[in-house]
């Protein structure tokens, strides 16, 4: 996904311990060895034990689930049937270190299904997602095991517990409650078909969108590629051979397209490759999404309203800062005008421009990047190609360190080439904290290939524990950068080093995280991206800049007056980036919070943005037919808000560090560490939140962010 990141603790990943981020998955522990399948193997080596990637074979995953899964269902057995009376050092403890082994399991095949995924895992996910999910409904709705959960939830206030025991044990009895646990037996039978289905269908839906994904637009005359720099043509051109084609190849990927529909001066070109990526899952063929979608729609809202609740919405949402679906959408609506009055003087912009220049065109979807660079040279004398040459990426992986270091003391030390990895580009650091305690490991897989979903993403292989055995972390960031020839720096635009940063600060929120219990290391999906948003700005901070955004060919560093111009432009074309955010937001939330569920995505889609007012000049950020948010997991499903809600927190608590006296207060950076990073869900994210700020956030900072006029 685009901006993926920690996912909130749902009922399984109360019940497990496999429980935390987006995009993540937990595992540990210390379950010897069976049949000689490396995967079913505790992980071996230094630092806390490494995933054996270069042992990982599709041909092994079926032993290793079908093991992994009886060993967890024996485990919960073991804790439901325990004739002693239910205490939380019996019950809550041992479902903490339970499915240890499944989690390991999950962990390498969720990279490999991510990162390198071929027919031999598209496969296996098909088969084995159901009957994982059946997997874990047989735990959701083992009647004893919820009657001791039930039990120690009913003593919780009186028994001695302190208060993340308390904590913990409410929770989990509300996930469960909350996933079916107490329906009859019938309709337990049902919601685990639902869920079996879903899961099918989620599958599905990601192997059709990755199969359009690896499509691309061939070029055979290079006068088409007229006003694309020639480090994008590069990339275009080993991707074409990579294809065993002559020319030049443009990926069906964003990272690929963008660069073209913002420098390509073809207007053809420009239109037939937004088409081929706007239409993405929707074209009708064996990859269209479409169907895929409806059942997902109509197994989700049978589920909500199985579970008690009006819509999917209201269901998801239970356990969100939000809590409702009008909370999340007065909060997008409140933006939203300002949002499309900025488009409309962009576009009046770029026709004036357009005009000026004879073009003899309206300005269209496939015109709006390309024109928006000519008003921003025009406007701030700023040209985006003259960024790219700072932006080497190394450079700016070494500034995400600096960073972490100066705010928090985190200390890395590259040890790639040291334990295995699952493809050779992918780096590894050793990461100390500023005691020089163990921290654990991070690792990086930067570059776009044909198996890798698109977007960026972090993963954790494992998360931080206190409970004993206690574990380290082993973090992951995941994106989709154009590897230039062999030889050739890897330079990334200024989006790109905003993405590096903001993924980055998915993997500092990990790092950082000092909790007991997995179970309360998870935070609430609205408030996941918050960290990650926060850390995207130092980018721009003139100390980063100084010692790390430096000319590739010359070493200098990147001028004041270049600064200056970045600086200045920092509020422009916010229009078009938040439109095209919160139209796919709001069409997320009123999809599932729909009466009936939705039959037809594309006609929902199109009428759902003629009645908000879309701007015809540009498109949703993600259109439905290709919402892997929405439509790989449940996820981000009626959660898509979750950004603009982290963005309010975000904008809020840059301004504490601005009111402090500037981005690098130690005094702000420590308390925005202990209070909010390192605590996971040990208190409520808004209580926590207060605490930090002194009061709720404010998002009239978010519109200044922006730079939306403030009422």
């Amino acid at each position: 996904m685009v901006h993926p990141v920690f996912l909130a603790a749902t009922a399984l990943s109360l019940i497990m311990s496999s429980a935390v981020h987006a995009q993540t998955t937990q595992q540990a522990g210390t379950a010897a060895p069976a049949d000689g399948n490396p995967l079913l193997q505790t992980w071996g080596g230094s630092y806390g034990g490494v995933p054996p990637w270069d042992q990982v074979r599709p041909e092994l995953f079926p032993e290793a689930f079908a093991t992994a899964l009886a060993e967890r269902q024996e485990e919960y057995e073991r804790i439901a049937s325990n004739p002693a009376a239910p205490t939380f050092e019996n019950t809550f403890v041992p479902m903490q270190l339970a499915g240890e082994r499944l989690g390991r399991v999950n962990a390498l095949f969720g990279v490999m299904t991510s990162n390198m995924n071929n027919p031999a895992y598209q496969a296996l996910d098909a088969e084995w997602s159901p009957k994982q999910s059946a997997a874990q409904d047989a735990i959701t709705f083992n009647p004893a095991l919820l009657a001791r959960i039930e039990a120690i939830y009913n003593t919780r206030e009186t028994s001695g517990l302190d208060a993340q025991q308390q904590r913990l044990v409410t929770r989990t009895y509300e996930s469960f409650v909350r996933q079916g646990a107490k329906l009859d037996a019938a309709q337990k039978e049902r919601l685990s078909a639902i869920n079996q289905q879903l899961a099918s269908a989620f599958s599905t839906f990601s192997e059709k969108l990755l199969a359009d994904e690896a499509t691309y637009i061939a070029v055979t005359d290079e006068a088409e590629l007229a006003g694309v720099p020639a480090s994008v043509k590069s990339v275009a051109r080993a991707a074409a051979q990579e294809r065993g084609i002559e020319g030049w190849a443009i990926v069906n990927t964003r990272s690929a397209v963008d660069p073209v529909l913002t420098a390509a001066t073809d207007r053809d070109l420009r239109e037939k490759v937004w088409r081929a990526f706007v239409n993405r899952g929707d074209n009708g063929g064996a990859s269209d999404t479409n169907a895929t979608i409806a059942t997902i729609l109509q197994l989700r809202d049978e589920r909500a309203k199985l579970l008690g609740f009006d819509n999917h919405a209201e269901w998801r949402m239970q356990d969100t800062m939000a809590k409702t679906p009008d909370a999340a959408m007065d909060l997008m609506m409140r933006v939203w005008p300002a949002a499309t009055a900025r488009v409309a003087e962009e576009v009046r912009d770029m026709q004036q421009i357009a005009d000026a220049e004879g073009a003899g065109l309206t300005i269209e979807p496939w015109d709006y990047r390309f024109y928006q660079e000519k008003v921003r040279k025009a406007r701030y004398d700023l040209d985006q190609a003259e960024l790219k040459p700072y932006f080497a990426l190394d450079n700016m992986i070494d500034a995400a360190f600096w960073s972490a270091n100066r705010l928090y003391g985190l200390q890395f030390e590259e040890i790639s080439g040291t334990v295995p990895v699952f493809e050779p580009n992918v780096r590894v650091w050793h990461v100390k904290d500023k005691d020089g305690a163990e921290v654990g490991l991070f690792y990086r897989d930067d570059f776009a290939r044909t198996g890798k979903r698109s977007g960026a993403w972090a993963t954790t292989y494992r998360s931080q524990r206190d409970l004993p055995p206690a574990k380290n972390v082993l973090s992951s960031n995941n994106n989709n950068f154009a590897k230039g020839a062999p030889g050739e720096p890897v330079l990334i635009s200024l989006d790109d080093a905003e993405t590096l940063f903001h993924e980055f600060g998915h993997a500092i929120h990990s790092m950082l995280q000092d909790v007991t219990y997995p179970g309360l290391a998870g935070t609430p999906r609205d408030f996941v991206e918050y960290p990650s948003q926060v850390n995207e700005h130092w980018l721009l901070t003139r100390e980063v800049l100084d010692q790390f955004a430096r000319h590739y060919q010359t070493g200098e560093a990147m001028p004041q007056a270049l600064l200056d111009k970045v600086t200045a432009a920092q509020t422009f074309n916010q229009g078009f980036a938040t439109v095209e955010y919160l139209s796919s937001a709001i069409v997320d939330m009123k999809l599932h919070t729909a009466a009936e569920p939705v039959t037809d995505p594309d006609a929902f889609e199109s009428a759902t943005l003629a009645e908000i007012g879309m701007p015809k000049e540009l498109v949703m950020r993600h259109r439905l037919p290709q919402f892997n948010h929405l439509f790989s997991s449940d996820a981000y499903s009626a959660g898509y808000y979750s950004y603009l809600w982290s963005e309010t927190m975000d904008a809020d608590t840059w301004a504490a560090f601005e009111e402090a006296g500037g981005p690098w207060d130690k005094a702000t950076a420590d308390r925005f560490a202990e209070v909010l990073l390192s605590t996971g869900n040990e208190t409520d994210r808004a209580d926590a939140y207060r605490a930090f700020r002194g009061r709720d956030p404010d998002v009239k900072a978010l519109l200044r962010i922006r730079g939306f006029p403030v009422d």
